[in-house]
């Protein structure tokens, strides 16, 4: 999805996420991320999506302070009739401020390109699942559109081979091995991804190759279940399920 695209996408995320939220209970626990309910859930995205508004705007040569959506001990009893309106708010925010810098300026970002484009694709796909965690935590049913779910797991697919990953999180360098592959089908599209992790590092290409364990489902159940929001029960795995499960574990990403 181009620039425009991903900007216009933060806010049609928020805006289901606040449609979702409506007049919900904001104390009910989000199963998915341990030790938040939805209004705290609610208060990270929207805190880190007005954060990645003032990088962008400033264009900001280092880190910005984040305590405030990371500590949110303070925000466990929570308005929904406050946090909609505030989230929506956030959103608008940081689409007009990708929008006002175009994808090619440079700033920092915490992985290699140092330009806008970065927040503009990790926030659309950040707003999509955090919408998941509070739609599932709800007991609603969750869906997303093909294009965005593939962008979303192309992204996940790119950010998680980064070399630096192996820095940042050690334990993922435990998944390299001989013959070590794992392959993601989507029944509802074409899509099909090819995660390797023979080599030094761990590399993934779309393909439709065989692999020592493989996993088949909707493009929606497989965003999820490389994300760790749900587990591969119910889905079809072939091969090494023993291989499918240690490599969703050690990359969950939250």
């Amino acid at each position: 999805m181009d620039h425009d695209r991903l900007c216009a996408e933060i806010v049609t995320q928020t805006e289901l996420l606040v449609s979702t939220v409506k007049d919900a209970d904001m104390t009910v626990p989000v199963p998915s991320c341990p030790g938040w309910n939805v209004g705290q859930l609610l208060r990270h995205l929207g805190g880190g999506q007005r954060w990645a508004a003032d990088t962008v705007r400033t264009r900001a040569a280092e880190p910005l302070p984040d305590d405030h959506f990371r500590d949110l001990s303070p925000y466990a009893d929570e308005d929904a009739a406050v946090l909609a309106p505030w989230l929506a708010e956030g959103a608008v925010r940081l689409a007009g401020a990708l929008r006002e810098a175009g994808p090619e300026a440079e700033l920092w970002t915490p992985v290699p390109g140092r330009t806008v484009s970065f927040y503009a694709r990790r926030f659309a796909h950040e707003t999509l699942i955090h919408r998941a965690d509070a739609t599932l935590a709800l007991g609603q049913e969750f869906t997303v559109g093909r294009d965005v779910a593939v962008d979303a797991l192309d992204e996940w697919m790119e950010l998680g081979s980064l070399p630096m990953m192996l820095d940042i999180k050690p334990e993922l360098r435990e998944l390299l091995g001989p013959g070590r592959t794992v392959h993601l089908h989507a029944t509802d599209t074409s899509a099909e991804w090819l995660v390797d992790l023979t080599g030094d590092v761990i590399e993934w290409r779309r393909a439709h190759e065989k692999a020592a364990a493989a996993v088949r489902g909707t493009l929606t159940e497989l965003l999820l279940l490389v994300y760790g929001r749900r587990s591969p029960a119910g889905l079809e795995v072939f091969g090494d399920g023993e291989l499918l499960d240690f490599w969703l574990e050690r990359v969950a990403f939250r």
